[in-house]
């Protein structure tokens, strides 16, 4: 019976803990759920007007900065390096005298080569003047005139071989870092200097094949570089391929941009944006105020309800290019309607806001990607 009775009090002391352990809870539970049942605070929030803006359109694009001119000179024929006239980074005009191999050689070869001229010559005159006499027969005169242009040529083949030691610059450009040394012999085809024309420059790009009717000749081009990338430089299409590439469907595009202070230099990667020559009218609103989503764009619209209260909707869009700080939108907005503009990611439809902040952003310049 003592057992029982002990047994019997613990039970009851546990109900009476778990009771009132479960009645804290319930009114936790209670208290909750009142005050989710209360109207939620509108939320603040910075909001902006979708408008109507001009914008060039543009197909935007990536290649590399090219020279006109760009080689690396070379010797056509062996030689010992004599003498060495430029410095490296030098800016050069076209025949500017670059390096003079050692000569000696060749130079005996034409004194040797004008001499037999000279002898061939005396000789042709001398059977010129006994032929009208038939001193000589036609063969002779046939022969000794076939020896002396011989002899000429070989002249001038001597005094072509040692021009070929002399090296000029082939074309006004700018020089790079000299790659021989005075003293030095070079074989043929030794590259002694790079030499690149860099005013104007090309800019080589490919274009997808269902652009190619949205470009011409003479079209407008905008180029950015990373080596400095708070600077444009324009230019415009010089050039379109006349075949599309059959493997991946581009054809390449050239356009050639001033570059007076010589800023690009060849093989540079660039960013390029081609401007068509009408602008269109489009909507526009800032990027903060887009989500981007992989199952569609949409932005939060500010709209008035039933009770005259300020609440957003999110609709969905079609968001275009880009242009500084605002995005084109295709379809799904009109110009005057109000959006969200920041912190999209606390709000859900249906709810009430209190505009905090209604920005007026600047307009920006006539560019476009």
């Amino acid at each position: 019976m003592r057992t029982a009775s002990r047994f019997l009090i613990a039970i009851i002391f546990l109900g009476v803990v778990l009771g009132g352990i479960f009645g804290y809870k319930f009114y936790q539970f209670g208290q909750m759920k009142e005050m989710l049942s209360q109207p939620q605070p509108p939320a603040e929030i910075s909001a902006t007007e979708a408008r109507t803006e001009k914008w060039t359109p543009s197909i935007k694009a990536v290649g590399s900065i090219k020279a006109v001119n760009g080689i690396k000179v070379a010797n056509e024929v062996p030689g010992v390096i004599e003498t060495i006239n430029f410095e490296s980074g030098d800016t050069v005009k076209q025949g500017d005298l670059l390096i003079r191999l050692n000569t000696a050689i060749d130079e005996a070869a034409v004194r040797t080569r004008r001499a037999e001229a000279q002898l061939a010559e005396q000789e042709f005159k001398r059977i010129s003047d006994l032929l009208p006499r038939r001193a000589v027969s036609q063969s002779q005169y046939d022969e000794s005139k076939a020896n002396f242009d011989a002899a000429q040529a070989r002249v001038n083949e001597a005094e072509a071989q040692l021009s070929k030691k002399v090296i000029r610059a082939p074309f006004d450009g700018t020089l790079g870092i000299r790659l021989v040394d005075q003293g030095e012999y070079i074989a043929t085809g030794t590259p002694i200097v790079e030499i690149n024309m860099l005013d104007p420059i090309y800019l080589d790009f490919t274009l997808s094949e269902k652009n190619l009717q949205s470009v011409d000749r003479g079209y407008s081009v905008i180029a950015t570089v990373a080596a400095v990338p708070e600077q444009e430089f324009g230019g415009e299409i010089s050039a379109i391929n006349t075949s599309v590439n059959p493997e991946t469907r581009t054809v390449l595009v050239r356009a050639s941009l001033s570059n007076p202070e010589k800023l690009l230099r060849p093989g540079m990667f660039a960013t390029i944006q081609t401007l068509q020559p009408n602008d269109d009218d489009v909507v526009t609103v800032p990027r903060t105020a887009v989500s981007y989503n992989t199952y569609g764009d949409f932005v939060f619209v500010i709209e008035e309800n039933d009770e005259g209260a300020l609440i957003v909707n999110r609709r969905s869009i079609t968001a275009g290019p880009t242009r500084d700080t605002r995005v084109a939108i295709l379809s799904g907005l009109e110009a005057g309607e109000k959006v969200v503009s920041k912190g999209l990611l606390r709000l859900r439809a249906g709810q009430k806001v209190n505009i905090q902040d209604e920005g007026q952003e600047k307009q920006p310049q006539e560019a476009s990607e």
